[in-house]
């Protein structure tokens, strides 16, 4: 027994020994072999092998600014694969932990440390560098596959996962990274799905196997591997940021308000962090001139428009990722959509019903028979639609405006404040019912297009338009 635990014990040195002689650069011995790398890269190979190559043949069969997105797409996965092999040093350390006497422990230098916030930028570089790649291509003059670049650009940030070092980094958790960066992607991959449905075939394949790479294939990776981002080992050996050569000197530590700089994704957040400069370099300093004792411009006394202009400034409320998908071939959801002015929904049937939530500044038209559309705290907010077997209803919306140009049975509006509703000549006999709500109804005046005749409603009424006029009854409310 003790000899054969010796053997083991002898083979595991010659391992490390060799690995610490070799030393750890990228596409070193452990890049070419996932299993001594340990089970999350093998996971890993078996994520491009399965998903980034089935992506890559249905986008040769298209080629062209297509294949191009793909190959920018695997250049990302390849990279990210490196440095999930850096990181795994840490976890290769583990498995020989119980076997190495303290002293060799100490003398071994393989295994990698997590780095202070100027390392990880750099060490996160080459993927960062992908990633904007992606993202050129968006800009400038759009292309005919305009969406087919906004789908790659917004999907490819999923791999920013690796980013995560905590719950106060200011990202959300690997898994619902993932996620999130495909829901901002789906936006257009839908716009895809609608001009290639009756058209060719190879794009909607496309947009079907590119969400499997990243949902569930990357997302059940994370879930699996790194549920709370890299595991980093403390005691272990500095990644070399600069890619040959010993690590750069540590920058000091300076504290940075995640509020003093505005985010617009890891991009921006790298490129100022990398940048050098001190978080407060850019900010006005007060001088004496400045302080309020000394301005005789200004008195202490606030007026009382003042007070309630400020008393009623909206608070902010924290939105969600944005949606726009059928969801089990019966639902619409369209959520926290914000200026997006050309958001159509075409491919749609009497059975489906529509639900728009927390949109801003955005129009909708749905261009087809559906069974209902329910609008809920939307602001500044255009919907435009056709038929409705059931009924339009808007609840806790703020400045709407609202055009049936076909039939609708009944239109429901709920604490809402603005709303203006048109109506067409073909839903003059809708019923419209209004309860807190500041509603006003436009009618055609005549045959000829662009003449209206506005209509205030009161609110807690039903109101139906009859003889050329607005007819209104008190609202029932018979109990049961």
């Amino acid at each position: 027994m003790e000899d054969k635990l010796i053997s083991r014990l002898e083979s595991a040195v010659t391992r490390l020994e060799s690995l610490s002689a070799g030393g750890f650069s990228r596409g070193g011995d452990l890049c070419r072999d996932a299993s001594a790398a340990g089970p999350s890269i093998a996971a890993f190979d078996d994520l491009i092998s399965q998903y980034v190559n089935n992506v890559i043949r249905v986008a040769e069969n298209i080629g062209g600014q297509v294949l191009d997105i793909l190959k920018i797409i695997e250049e990302a996965f390849n990279v990210q694969k490196e440095l999930l092999v850096e990181i795994s040093q840490t976890q290769f350390q583990v498995l020989f932990f119980l076997f190495l006497s303290f002293e060799f422990q100490r003398s071994l230098t393989l295994h990698a440390q997590k780095p202070d916030t100027a390392g990880l930028v750099a060490f996160l570089k080459p993927l960062n560098d992908v990633v904007e790649k992606m993202c050129a291509l968006t800009e400038g003059r759009q292309s005919e596959f305009f969406n087919h670049q906004k789908t790659g650009a917004d999907s490819i940030a999923a791999l920013m996962w690796i980013a995560y070092t905590g719950k106060n980094c200011g990202m959300s958790m690997p898994t619902a990274h993932v996620e999130e960066s495909w829901h901002m992607a789906e936006f257009y991959s839908n716009k895809i799905l609608v001009e290639y449905k009756n058209k060719d075939p190879n794009h909607v394949e496309w947009v079907k196997v590119l969400k499997e790479l990243f949902v569930p294939g990357l997302r059940d990776y994370v879930k699996a591997h790194y549920p709370l981002g890299p595991v980093w080992n403390a005691s272990g050996k500095t990644i070399a940021t600069n890619r040959g050569g010993p690590p750069p000197p540590q920058a000091p530590a300076v504290a940075q308000s995640s509020s003093s700089r505005p985010k617009q994704g890891m991009s921006a957040v790298f490129d100022e962090i990398n940048s050098g400069q001190s978080v407060t370099s850019g900010l006005r300093k007060v001088t004496a001139d400045m302080k309020s004792k000394n301005r005789t411009d200004r008195s202490g006394v606030v007026c009382v428009a003042e007070k309630e202009s400020h008393a009623k400034k909206p608070s902010v409320t924290k939105t969600g990722p944005p949606k726009f998908e059928l969801q089990l071939g019966r639902k619409w959801v369209v959520e926290n959509q914000i200026g997006q002015k050309e958001l159509v929904i075409d491919d749609c049937d009497a059975k489906q019903t529509i639900y728009v939530y927390g949109c801003q500044n955005s129009v909708l038209q749905v261009n087809g028979k559906v069974n209902n559309i329910t609008l809920d705290k939307c602001s500044k907010m255009g919907l435009v639609f056709q038929d409705v077997v059931a009924a339009c209803e808007l609840v806790n919306c703020n400045s709407t405006e609202v055009q049936c140009q076909g039939v609708a049975p009944t239109i429901s509006i709920d604490n809402t404040e603005g709303c203006q509703l048109y109506l067409s000549k073909d839903s003059l006999e809708t019923s419209i019912t209004t309860a807190k709500s500041e509603v006003n109804v436009l009618v055609p005046a005549s045959e000829a297009d662009g003449d209206w005749t506005e209509h205030p409603l009161p609110v807690q009424y039903i109101h139906a338009y009859k003889d050329g006029q607005i007819v209104t009854t008190p609202m029932d409310h018979s109990g049961g």
